[in-house]
């Protein structure tokens, strides 16, 4: 009969559950078992670790070198030891750099606390190293005082410029006003005619290399307080240098200036020279890093070519010509063009001391853009000139080639500062869609939600009861985060990444200015998921903390009625708080990042739409940590304390007053314990061991929490929906009826009184030995008279 069909159903949909849930845990065991071994038996690199010797770092193919160090592998000497010159002392000084020394000038000097003198570590043209010996400064002398001796540069060039050098050496302590004040004073220098100045103008260029040590951000300021246009006349002076060099160059680790006079050549018609700068083991500059090529007719960038330009022109009205190569373009401060990160943007000007409307002078350039390839990738750029009229960018005159070599090319018609700029966009690595197991029960939780929250609202009649309004809104913050994680966890702008570059490969003709260095494509719509996600999210575990209060009033304290308002004070709360969070959350973040168009990812991620992992030690002023974590981990304490509380003083309580066959068994504790479990979201706590150190455990913590976590509401309907009273009546009739109707049971007569049939049912139920068969239709139990359905039933107002 009824009973024997209902626990056939009942047999049934257990025997499928546990089915689904061994072959579900036996695929992610599966699954992490291989991605485990491959971790193990992953082929070695073919770079080692330790290739890079002394701090180097292994980037685009070769070895990149602290100062000190320089070759193929970061083992070959580049630096000075530690020395001392009379009484004055130098600590290891890098190769072409100038040292300081490491006493200061003395308290109620205008120079307190900077050093005293400075000391070349020199590298001769054969490649050797040299101390030199050292220069000392004026202590009562700074940079606004040289500046004010501006008249008096032609007297003592030498002397002004030894100070500006030894006042420069400290590129990190240097304001905008220094650096205003150097480029002046060294522009002035420059701007001296030949008066047996050249050791003056040589000093000089050094401590331009060392100005554009600065930071970008110091530059940036300079060059708004600057109302005299210094940057455009060192700019100038410095071109018009570039044509008296002879042929001996100049090389600083920030610029190198060099020469070529054109009137030593024999031939006749037109000339062309093609001037190369080489990669080096370093981000520096030194002797051997440019090369010199006369009568050539085309570029030829190899694997060792950093930039290259070919000059050609009349040799009729061109002595010489001159070639400047800057690091950076720090001294070429754009208003169109915003510079954010620490590429260097290498600048390069070429002038002839003809007149160039008679020379017909036309340029080609190559650039092989510099950065770090795994994380970046060239997005866009642009072949430009610095117009020192608009002192801006200008495309005027140049052009883009088009190329397949991976190098940039570039033609102008004319002579001056050339550039490429660049913007770059980050690689970020798109996670793929969410794996099957994610999916699955990602589904399952929002199907079973679905029908909780039907459940709840359809049958509170039957139950004669109202809604159960707390755990109908777990329900419905569940739900919509699942909804939202399902469709929107995903960033859009992974599908615009291969569209970009083919769009790159194929735009050579478009040569337009970039208006920064950096590229990031907003995504509004990404931002407010995140937003959702972290509000939702955040509601959950607010409502499974009010959860475990309401059970605390119901099952600790036994208070019946609830207090009052309870719905009301729960509502703000549950809903409420997280709301506020998440609105201060993003309010201090776009406060403190406003002028910045990317402030957005400083809120979530770019590879997904939540919340943003800071890298370094920046964790401690996230908003993951604040927002989220601290709130989430006090939740879940709470719970869990209130979990054993609850788990101790009712559901494993042994009453000795009740008979045996009244008390509970230990299967259905078990299932009471695990119900408790479901809704105060104890398995989170698994995110917890997922950070262990091993890879192998997290990977495995990693599947159990994505199986629990993902499931969690697919679980709170088995618990709470399937297992009720009501539900196994409905689950019953239907059954039934399905039966009936396939004449697979045997219905008994149609005529048997219905008396009959409720005499026979608790006939049945008063043998014992039948007993524990009928309590199957009964819900587990908290205590031994109370459910979790009766219990939050018990007060009509919840």
């Amino acid at each position: 009969m009824v009973s024997c069909r209902v626990c056939y159903l009942r047999g049934l949909v257990a025997i499928v559950c546990g089915l689904l849930a061994l072959v579900t845990l036996g695929l992610a065991i599966w699954k992490a078992v291989i991605k485990i071994q491959r971790g193990t038996f992953s082929p070695p690199s073919t770079i080692p670790t330790e290739f890079c010797r002394h701090g180097g770092t292994w980037e685009n193919g070769r070895c990149i070198c602290t100062e000190e160090w320089k070759g193929l592998r970061c083992t070959i000497i580049n630096f000075c030891e530690e020395s001392e010159y009379e009484n004055l002392t130098f600590p290891k000084i890098p190769a072409g750099k100038y040292g300081s020394s490491t006493q200061t000038c003395e308290m109620g000097t205008l120079n307190a606390g900077s050093p005293k003198a400075t000391r070349l570590c020199n590298l001769t043209v054969a490649g050797e190293i040299k101390l030199e010996p050292a220069r000392t400064g004026n202590c009562n002398e700074n940079l606004e005082t040289l500046e004010s001796q501006i008249n008096n540069i032609p007297e003592q060039a030498e002397l002004i410029s030894a100070e500006a050098q030894i006042l420069t050496s400290n590129a990190s302590k240097l304001t905008a006003d220094n650096i205003t004040s150097a480029a002046n004073v060294v522009g002035q220098i420059f701007n001296i005619g030949d008066r047996n100045t050249s050791e003056a103008k040589r000093t000089a260029v050094t401590t331009v290399s060392q100005l554009l040590d600065a930071s970008e951000e110091v530059f940036q300021r300079a060059a708004d307080i600057d109302k005299n246009n210094t940057f455009k006349t060192l700019i100038e002076q410095i071109e018009i240098y570039s044509l008296s060099l002879n042929t001996v160059p100049v090389v600083e680790p920030n610029i190198a200036i060099q020469s070529v006079n054109l009137s030593l050549e024999d031939t006749e018609g037109p000339a062309s020279v093609r001037f190369s700068v080489l990669k080096g083991s370093s981000d520096s500059l030194s002797y051997g890093s440019t090369r010199v090529d006369m009568q050539v007719s085309e570029l030829q960038p190899d694997a060792e070519t950093e930039l290259q330009i070919l000059l050609k022109t009349s040799q009729k009205n061109t002595g010489a010509c001159g070639f400047v190569v800057y690091q950076n373009s720090k001294l070429f401060q754009s208003k169109t063009f915003t510079t954010k990160s620490n590429f260097s943007q290498k600048v390069i000007s070429s002038k002839t001391n003809g007149t160039e409307k008679d020379q017909s002078v036309s340029i080609e350039m190559v650039f092989n853009p510099k950065f770090n390839e795994k994380e970046f990738q060239l997005h866009s750029h642009a072949c430009v000139f610095w117009n020192l009229s608009r002192n801006d960018w200008d495309t005027r005159g140049c052009r883009t080639d088009q190329s397949s070599d991976g190098f940039l090319y570039c033609s102008c018609n004319h002579t001056t500062n050339f550039a490429v700029l660049m913007s770059f966009r980050k690689n970020y690595n798109y996670p793929k869609s969410l794996d099957i197991f994610s999916n699955i029960g990602c589904a399952l939780s929002v199907i079973g939600l679905i029908l909780t929250i039907i459940f709840q609202v359809a049958t509170r009649k039957v139950r004669k009861t109202s809604v159960t309004w707390v755990l109908v809104s777990l329900c419905m913050s569940m739900l919509i985060f699942n909804f939202l994680f399902l469709f929107g966890i995903e960033n859009s702008n992974k599908n615009l990444m291969t569209n970009d570059e083919d769009k790159e490969n194929n735009d050579y003709g478009n040569n337009e200015v970039p208006t920064t260095d950096t590229i990031h494509i907003p995504n509004p719509t990404c931002t407010a998921i995140a937003a959702l996600l972290h509000y939702f999210l955040l509601a959950t575990f607010t409502w499974t903390v009010l959860i475990s209060a309401q059970l605390c009033f119901l099952l600790i304290w036994t208070m019946k009625p609830l207090p009052r308002h309870f719905i009301v004070f729960v509502s703000l709360i549950g809903w409420g708080i997280p709301a506020i969070v998440v609105g201060m959350t993003m309010g201090i973040i776009y406060s403190l990042n406003r002028d910045d168009s990317q402030w957005e990812l400083n809120y979530r991620q770019e590879e997904i739409c939540w919340l943003a992992v800071p890298e370094g030690n920046n964790f401690i002023k996230s908003p993951l940590l604040w927002s989220f974590f601290i709130p989430v981990t006090i939740i879940l304490i709470s719970n869990v304390v209130t979990f054993m509380v609850i788990a101790v003083k009712v559901l494993w309580k042994n009453n000795q007053n009740l008979t045996s066959t009244k008390k509970v068994s230990s299967m259905k504790k078990i299932l009471s314990t695990l119900s408790v479990a479901v809704v105060f979201g104890i398995t989170w706590f698994l995110a917890y061991f997922m950070l262990i150190g091993d890879e192998n455990i997290s990977v495995i913590f990693s599947y159990i929490f994505c199986i629990l976590n993902a499931t969690q509401g697919f679980q709170i309907f088995l618990f709470y929906t399937v297992r009720t009273k009501v539900f196994q009546s409905k689950a019953s009739e239907v059954w039934k009826s399905l039966s009936s109707s396939r004449g697979k049971v045997k219905s008994l007569p149609s005529g048997t009184p219905l008396k009959l049939r409720v005499r026979m049912y608790r006939l049945a139920k008063s043998f014992p030995s039948l007993k524990g068969r009928f309590r199957l239709l009964e819900p587990f139990v908290f205590t031994e008279e109370m459910s979790l359905s009766e219990s939050s039933e018990a007060d009509s107002s919840i």
